[in-house]
Order: structure tokens, then C-alpha cells, then sequence
């Protein structure tokens, strides 16, 4: 049986914090607001890992008002959500994720994003798809006030 799950995340920019994506701390002027190290990416692919598992969101999972949770790395959390797949003795098809920011550009990265992703998940590196879009200077995004992040993952039984 094949299960589908779709996931969302977004975070404001903020200065004096690193700017984490896909587990790769990228060199920019900001980062990212939130409890965590609010790698947005990572995020929106453990809530569609969770929605096609039919659990509850990250939020539930990790959430911030546990100290435990305080600047950790998120590829710890996707960690976690792997072990709760291995429990189900549910295996990922595949994932395709959108990183939507005006700045900065992800392309130089996603290739390093994939494999941290990957080995966390103990899949193939090909398994795993990141696109970087731009609004065109539309939304948030486009004015640089944060990022956004969608995916949606397949998962079997």
C-alpha cells in the first residue's frame, strides 16, 4: 500500500543566527527564527513524512515549549522520524521539495542537502529532490523577510 503526505513550513529571518537548509549551514547575512535551528526544509519534509504516516504534526512530535528541542539540529529530528518508519515498517518511495526564497540562491547546495537528507533517512541521495524557487519579488519570500518550504513525500508498506 502506497501512502502520500505533504508537508509545509516557513521562518522569518533574523540576525545573529546561522541559516540552516536541508542541514547545510549556508553563508548569509541572516537566519532563520524558531526553537529549533528552524531548518525550514528539513521541517516541511518531516510533517509530510508524518502525514503519510498518518501521525500528528512536528509540532506534536518535538514540541517547542520541551527545552530538549532548544537549537538542536534538525537532521536529529528527522532522525527520530526515520526510527518511527522503521517501527511501522514503512520505506520511503521518495521526496520532492520546493525551497521558496528570493535570497539566498540553494542550487550550490542541494546536492549536499540530499545526501545529509538521505543518510538520516537511510535512503538513496536520488530518492531525494530539492528545487529553489524565487517569487519574483512577490510575498514575503520576495521582500526577504523569511523562507518558505513544501514537500511531499511517498511512502510504502
Amino acid at each position: 500500500m502506497f501512502k502520500v503526505g505533504i508537508g509545509y513550513d516557513v521562518h522569518r529571518f533574523v540576525e545573529g543566527r546561522k541559516l540552516v537548509l536541508g542541514g547545510v549551514e549556508i553563508p548569509f547575512e541572516k537566519g532563520l527564527l524558531g526553537h529549533s535551528d528552524a531548518d525550514v526544509l528539513i521541517h516541511a519534509i518531516i510533517d509530510a513524512i508524518l502525514g503519510a504516516m498518518g501521525e500528528n504534526d512536528i509540532g506534536k512530535l518535538f514540541p517547542d515549549s520541551n527545552p530538549k528541542y532548544k537549537d538542536i539540529s534538525s537532521l536529529l529530528l528527522l532522525k527520530e522520524v526515520a526510527k518511527l518508519l522503521e517501527e511501522k515498517n514503512l520505506k520511503i518511495v521518495n521526496i520532492d521539495s520546493t525551497v521558496v526564497s528570493q535570497r539566498p540562491k540553494i542550487s550550490p547546495y542541494t546536492n549536499e542537502m540530499k545526501n545529509k537528507i538521505a543518510d538520516c533517512l537511510k535512503i538513496e541521495s536520488t530518492q531525494v529532490n530539492i528545487k529553489g524557487k524565487t517569487t519574483e519579488g512577490l510575498g514575503f519570500e520576495g521582500r526577504e523577510e523569511g523562507i518558505s518550504a513544501y514537500a511531499v513525500v511517498l511512502i510504502y508498506e
